[in-house]
């Protein structure tokens, strides 16, 4: 929930002006455009927006301005997607009536595959997921994604749902494979007054593989190879979880260069720029996006969110770089043989 009692005092309007998407002309015309969104009133920001959700990291107190740019853009239809692909995606992904309980032990971690066990199956196989139980599909899915569409009454609906899922199955610590998942848990349930199951812990897969690691140290034999790290945009609502993406890396003989565009100044994969009509703007943005992966001597882009691979990873490889997950270069430190 946005918290505006910090704005007045805010001299650098950093949540605006370091917007790699909308161009302000000094920050007199970013505060006023702030000014009329903290009155509840229309602005070229709503717009203008693509939902990379960076405007809650730059902000240095904490309010979560995406939240009052989300709000508001319901409020207005501001991104004016056409109705039938938002009725057609709001159905798609609705949760089941029923739920079908799985036979969980409640005292061991349970690996949340959220809407992606198919598109994503070859991506949780091997060492590090065979053990695991998992839950899967509609019935666990956080709808996040609803931010990219405007709709955030769509996610405030279903959250207690899911919530209510996760309770009934007995889940207590949960392994989110999808980053989105784990800000769902970490970070918007807890800003939006949502409450989870007391003895409930979400997990980011990062933590999971990173502690596994550890765990099977002496298996691991270094990459030796240099990565682009494609930060996804739900990080922005957990960015300590950046961290763990340097120490796995670390462990697994990966250097993550030092590029522009990435950490707080990441760009984002454009996939929503796409679907929002701007085409010519997510073009630029995603050639800016991969020369400076190759400026910077990287092999490969490493993704942690399936849609930031679907959305560059053509424009990745016609670049002469490689895609894969960070998981599945964790598989390969510790001897797998993947076949893609």
């Amino acid at each position: 929930m946005f918290d505006n009692s910090h704005c007045a005092e805010c001299g650098n309007v950093d949540c605006l002006m370091r917007c790699h998407y909308i161009d302000f002309s000094g920050k007199d015309d970013a505060r006023q455009e702030m000014g009329k969104m903290i009155n509840g009133e229309e602005s070229r920001v709503l717009s203008d927006c693509v939902t990379c959700f960076a405007c809650d990291e730059y902000c240095p107190y904490e309010s979560h301005p995406f939240d009052l740019i989300i709000e508001l853009q319901e409020k207005y239809n501001s991104l004016n997607i056409d109705p039938q692909i938002l009725e057609s995606t709001v159905n798609r992904f609705k949760p089941h009536a029923e739920l079908r309980l799985k036979d969980i032990n409640p005292n061991k971690p349970v690996l949340n595959k959220c809407a992606f066990p198919k598109t994503n199956a070859r991506n949780m196989e091997g060492q590090l997921f065979e053990n695991l139980q998992y839950v899967s599909g509609l019935s666990y899915f956080c709808n996040l994604l609803y931010h990219h569409y405007a709709k955030d009454s769509v996610i405030r609906e279903r959250a207690p749902i899911i919530i209510s899922n996760i309770k009934a199955q007995g889940i207590k610590e949960m392994i989110c494979f999808h980053d989105e998942c784990y800000g769902f848990y970490n970070s918007y349930c807890s800003r939006n007054n949502i409450e989870l199951p007391e003895d409930f812990k979400p997990i980011h897969l990062f933590d999971y593989l990173y502690h596994y690691l550890k765990e099977h140290e002496s298996e691991i034999t270094k990459l030796n190879l240099k990565i682009a790290y494609q930060r996804p945009c739900s990080n922005r609502f957990s960015p300590e979880i950046d961290e763990w993406v340097d120490k796995v890396c670390e462990l697994i003989g990966v250097e993550r260069v030092n590029r522009e565009y990435d950490r707080e100044n990441a760009l984002c994969c454009a996939g929503t720029i796409v679907s929002l009509g701007k085409k010519k703007l997510a073009r630029e943005i995603q050639k800016k996006n991969v020369d400076d992966m190759i400026k910077h001597g990287a092999e490969m882009c490493v993704y942690n969110c399936p849609a930031c691979m679907d959305s560059l990873g053509s424009k990745v490889v016609r670049s002469g770089l490689k895609n894969y997950f960070l998981s599945d270069l964790c598989r390969m430190a510790l001897g797998e043989k993947l076949d893609y």
